[in-house]
Order: C-alpha cells, then structure tokens, then sequence
C-alpha cells in the first residue's frame, strides 16, 4: 500500500455518511446491538408442535463441558420416565474426570507412537499445541459411560476446579508437554518399549492424583436414593457406577449413530468419516460420523423427536445468537445494513475456510412442524436457568440449515444402505478438519 492509497481510503471513508455514523455508535455500542432486527427476536416465539416434556435446564458453569452436559441430560430423560422422577442430574464431574484421565493417556500414548519424528512435524506441533481440553464428541461419550459407569451428582459433586477448568486445564497442558519432552528424549537415547510404558505409568499415576485434587476421588460404591413424582421415598444401597448404568438407564449407547451435515468437496454424502488423533480412551470407538443430504439429516431427528426422544446435537452457537430472547437466528443480525458491507457465505465456504465449524453441543427437545416440514427447533442448553426461556432456547430452520453440523440419532431410523455406509472403513481426515473440532 503506498501513500497516495490510504489517502484515497481516507477520503472514501470521509465521504460515507454510513461509516461516519457508525463510527460514533460503535464507540460506545457493540456491533451485534446496533445489527440486531428486533422484529425477528419479537417474531420467534418458544411455541411447538412436538415438544417433548424434560427437566429443568442444567449449567455447565465457566467450563467446555457442553458435550458431557447433553449426554447426559439425553440419558437423564430415561431414568425420569423409567422411575417416575422428575428432576435429577447424573455427575458430570464423574464423567468428566475419566474422560481427562483417557485423554491423558490418550495423548502419551501419541507422543510414544511419533516419538521418532521431528518436533516440528505438522502433527506433533497440533497434538502438542492442542493438548487435551474439556470438549468432546459423542462416541467420546459413549467411550466413557460404557467402560466407568454413572453416578448421581451428589455422589460426585462439583467443585470449583470442575466449574471453571481454565487453571486445571493450563497446568494439565504444561505437565503433559513436560512429558512429551521426557517420552521424547528416552526414545531419542534408545530406550525400548517397556520402558517408556514404565514412565507413562509413572506419568499417569501421577496426573490421577492431581485429577482427585481437582475433581475429588471418583466413588466406588454409593446408595441411590430419590423421591418420585408420588413423593414416595426408595433407596438403593451399595451400588457400584456400572451397575447403576445397565440397570437404571440400560446399555443403549450403541444403537445411536452420528450423523453428520457437511457440505464440502471432499467429503460426500453417503459415506463415513473419522478423524486422525481425535479420541480419549484407546479401546474404545472411534470417533465415527455419516454424512448425509440436510433433507435426510431432518427426517431422521424429526422422527426421533415425534416418537417421543430427545436429540443430542452439535452446531456452531456463536453465530447469530441472542440470550436475552433465548434465539439463533440466521436473520437476526442485519450486518450488511450497519455496515453498508456483504459477509455472506455459504456452508461449505465457512467450513473450508475455518469460518465456523462444531462448537457445542446441547440437546433438541422439540420441534414446529408447519404441513410436515419443520420452522423452528427447541433447544435444551446447559447455561443455566438464567439465560434463554428458563435455559430453553428457540433455533429457527433456516439457522439449523446454516449451522447444525451433527446429531445422534438410533440406527432404527437409518435406512439398511446408510448403516452400511455408516459401517464401512471410514475416510481418516487430518486432524485439523473442522470435524475434528471439540464440541
């Protein structure tokens, strides 16, 4: 740029009313506000056609934990119907604690695997970088609750760490670089196998201790006690976490598929996908997904949510979001307006530009169908009870089509040709896909 073009800018800007205006708003208004079309906020009213009856929202504090949340408040549905009670939580502390053990494993495990290539080789440098955080996705999920069980909350109850993960997280990710820095240089002076499996070991009985610090220790035994809907009082004494998994929720977790809308080139419908490096426990499943038309990925969650069961999902919530009025609405910012500037993009164009990607999960509980075809969504979020409609919030279709990447839904729902689709040897993408991103 040379001097004679940004006096060429500076006189365009001086020239525009808009600009100048808005440079005044904008110094003491946020760009959202001064965008915001109140007449579509006023317009999307909490009203549906199918709404699935559910507990009270739950709230994941200042911690990515969002994927956890919606399993659970999915799976905490079944125990409401099967045992008439008509609030409860399962601990995500509990779950969340195993998960983090895993990925810690997880992670030593893959600083072994490419302990022999450079430091500065593009997956060491994303693994290293990344380190292990608190999102996840759903087979993630299913990893977990399979192999440790669930307990209630109150028998593994928050804490302060487990609310607000940033310090744990910061000081997880340093002592695991510290580890890889070890790993890397025992493999470099010859060491064998067993004894960098010695070291991991040594490595992981250490990372639980400060886990126990954080999150408490997770309980082996408790008594399940509740009062249901009748206010009768039962208890259930000296159950172990897997036991009160397969009897009080059942072992359903296999029959969901993850079904997956992404549009770009390299990934066509009609067939499925997994991502390098992307996991937490090494013998469990792979994080599996199958791409399909939104046409059919609609017709699959409709039907899930017309025959009475909740929704696990993932989207990217940043975009056109609205907590005071509990909306996500693709038309609920008028930016080019403000701005006098196009923004647009398309689906495929965000995601193959890194523009928007999965960003959370939360559950759908409802929908408005208008002659069978869907306008709007209810969505369970885990925010808390002050945000939103008592922490409900209302999704219009057109933002679902934009920004809706994932659900889970039950194989029965899926035709015999997609599950084998869904079945088959995946494509492995690189681990910086945007479906390789944590909800």
């Amino acid at each position: 740029m040379t001097k004679s073009q940004l006096r060429q800018f500076a006189q365009e800007y001086h020239k525009n009313p808009l600009w100048r205006a808005m440079t005044n708003v904008l110094a003491k208004t946020s760009a959202a506000d001064i965008a915001y079309v109140n007449s579509r906020g006023a317009a999307i009213q909490p009203v549906f056609s199918v709404d699935i009856p559910t507990m009270k929202a739950v709230d994941q504090q200042s911690s990515g934990r969002c994927w956890i949340f919606a399993g659970l408040n999915l799976l905490r549905e079944r125990i409401g119907k099967k045992f008439h009670i008509q609030e409860f939580e399962f601990s995500q502390s509990y779950v969340a604690f195993w998960d983090r053990l895993e990925k810690i494993n997880y992670f030593l495990e893959a600083m072994m695997t490419l302990a022999d290539r450079p430091v500065d080789d593009r997956e060491v440098q994303w693994l290293l970088q990344q380190g292990i955080q608190d999102g996840g996705q759903w087979d993630m999920f299913v990893n977990i609750v399979r192999k440790y069980g669930l307990v209630p909350k109150y028998a593994m109850p928050e804490t302060w760490q487990s609310s607000n993960t940033k310090p744990m997280n910061r000081l997880t990710n340093t002592k695991l670089r510290q580890y890889a820095a070890i790993l890397r240089r025992m493999a470099a002076e010859g060491k064998d196998q067993d004894a960098l499996q010695r070291e991991k070991n040594r490595m992981l009985s250490e990372m639980y201790g400060f886990l126990c610090c954080c999150y408490g220790e997770p309980p082996e035994r408790f008594d399940f006690e509740y009062a249901d809907q009748n206010k009768e009082y039962k208890k259930k004494r000296d159950l172990s976490p897997d036991v009160f998994y397969q009897e009080y929720v059942g072992d359903i977790l296999e029959e969901y598929v993850s079904i997956i809308h992404t549009p770009t080139g390299d990934k066509p419908f009609g067939h499925s996908y997994t991502v390098s490096w992307l996991g937490n426990t090494l013998d469990g499943n792979i994080v599996r997904y199958l791409n399909v038309e939104m046409r059919r990925f609609k017709e699959m969650v409709v039907k899930q949510l017309t025959d009475g069961e909740t929704v696990w999902f993932g989207c990217d919530c940043v975009q056109d979001d609205e907590q005071a009025v509990g909306v996500w609405d693709d038309r609920l910012h008028d930016y080019k307006t403000a701005f006098g500037m196009d923004f647009s993009l398309t689906k495929e164009e965000r995601l193959d530009l890194r523009e928007s990607a999965v960003a959370h999960a939360m559950v759908l509980t409802g929908v408005n169908l208008a002659d069978g075809k869907p306008d709007k969504w209810k969505v369970e979020n885990s925010w808390g009870e002050n945000s939103g409609h008592k922490g409900y919030y209302v999704m219009t279709d057109s933002w679902f089509d934009e920004y809706v990447y994932q659900a889970v839904v039950q194989r029965e729902y899926l035709s015999a040709q997609e599950i084998a689709a869904y079945e088959e040897e995946p494509k492995i993408l690189s681990p910086w896909d945007p479906m390789g991103t944590l909800a």
